[in-house]
């Protein structure tokens, strides 16, 4: 009995570090490879960024900190048809701007001002926008969305709950070969290498059309908001003598990896928090998750031809989206909705609304100037008393 035990607990182990590893991919998936087939980026660059991002994370962190696309820069890049060097030099300045705000300890700063009320806020914002997109992206196959999506959130309470999120993706690889639907992306088997340097029009391009829109929400969620919840996945990993998870060591790894990388073709990338939310949900614990990615990212941009074009290509819209939902329900939820102080839910709701109807710059400093005048308001009353 015990050694049943044992071997259960040994693949559930195992499987969570597989399936967690590839959790993520409702949002890897549809921006690298909408770059890839729309813009006729180069994969190889594309893939090779984000291996040895994931690769330096995984020995870096030593737990499940993900590595993604920059969505803001990379939608837009793919919705208005823009250059690779426009690409390439948001990558520079977003890496030389996190840098900055990291070695000035502006960050730190920043990250202190920040109450767990409006991070949440923010998180809540983001995790609604994630379900809404994966809404959209079930909805040509809605069925088949469901369906998934409805085995991943199942999956928490069988006996081996991990080995769910790889099926649903095999099976949903298979449904789309043998369906007679086209297939979700082009891909095509050969894209030239860029490694180019952006013009002096594309630096200043990219500065007011990619970096001022990406920098709001790459501060709150790719790094404080993630610091927040890594801190909160692993608690013993995060004193205050070694804080391997602090908003300074997240600008730090993305900035280097941005400027260093971009140059060579890599998308502009970072951490996310759910990015995080979604590889905990399914089972990454250790550094194991992020070195499959990365190591698999790798293989494909060395391997990168026809048949793996061919097998990115039958991937569904809608088991992504499942994914992509499953990331937002995640990052949503927190147990402040049911234990919070009624001010601290009206904060994270204020700053969600905010977040959400205008941005989410405009967000955080609405849940900042909420948290001022409640201080304000408790230091009066001491006052008073």
């Amino acid at each position: 009995m015990s050694c049943n035990s044992n071997r259960l607990k040994y693949i559930n182990q195992f499987t969570g570090e597989f399936g967690g590893a590839f959790a993520d991919l409702g949002t890897f998936l549809p921006l690298v490879l909408g770059l890839i087939a729309l813009n006729h980026f180069s994969a190889q660059g594309i893939f090779i960024g984000f291996g040895l991002f994931a690769l330096f994370s995984a020995f870096y962190y030593r737990r499940p900190i993900p590595v993604q696309p920059m969505k803001v820069i990379a939608a837009l890049v793919i919705a208005q048809g823009l250059t690779p060097g426009m690409l390439q030099a948001s990558g520079m300045m977003m890496g030389g701007i996190l840098l900055l705000l990291a070695y000035s300890g502006a960050i730190t700063w920043m990250a202190k001002q920040l109450s767990p009320a409006i991070s949440i806020g923010i998180q809540l914002a983001i995790g609604l926008q994630l379900i809404w997109m994966g809404a959209q992206m079930m909805s040509d196959t809605w069925l088949i969305g469901i369906l998934a999506f409805s085995a991943l959130f199942a999956s928490r309470f069988l006996p081996l709950p991990y080995l769910v999120m790889p099926l649903v993706l095999v099976l949903g690889i298979v449904w789309q070969y043998y369906s007679g639907f086209a297939p979700s992306f082009t891909l095509a088997a050969s894209n030239d290498w860029q490694l180019g340097w952006p013009s002096m029009q594309e630096w200043t391009s990219a500065a007011g059309l990619l970096v001022l829109p990406q920098l709001a929400l790459t501060l709150t969620n790719a790094v404080i908001a993630t610091s927040a919840m890594a801190k909160e996945k692993f608690p013993h990993d995060a004193n205050h003598h070694t804080d391997r998870f602090s908003p300074k060591r997240l600008a730090t790894s993305s900035g280097w990896a941005n400027l260093l990388l971009a140059p060579f073709g890599a998308a502009a990338m970072c951490h996310g928090a759910g990015g995080l939310a979604v590889q905990y949900h399914f089972g990454a614990r250790t550094w194991l998750a992020p070195a499959l990615f990365g190591s698999s990212c790798l293989l494909i941009a060395l391997c990168w031809g026809e048949g793996i074009a061919s097998l990115l290509s039958l991937i569904p819209l809608a088991v992504l989206g499942s994914l992509l939902a499953i990331a937002g329900v995640q990052l949503a939820w927190s147990k402040r909705f049911i234990d919070g102080k009624p001010f601290c839910i009206f904060v994270i709701l204020s700053t969600a609304a905010v977040c959400l109807f205008v941005n989410t710059a405009a967000g955080l400093a609405a849940g900042m100037i909420l948290e001022v005048g409640r201080r304000q308001w408790h230091t009066i009353n001491d006052l008073r008393s």
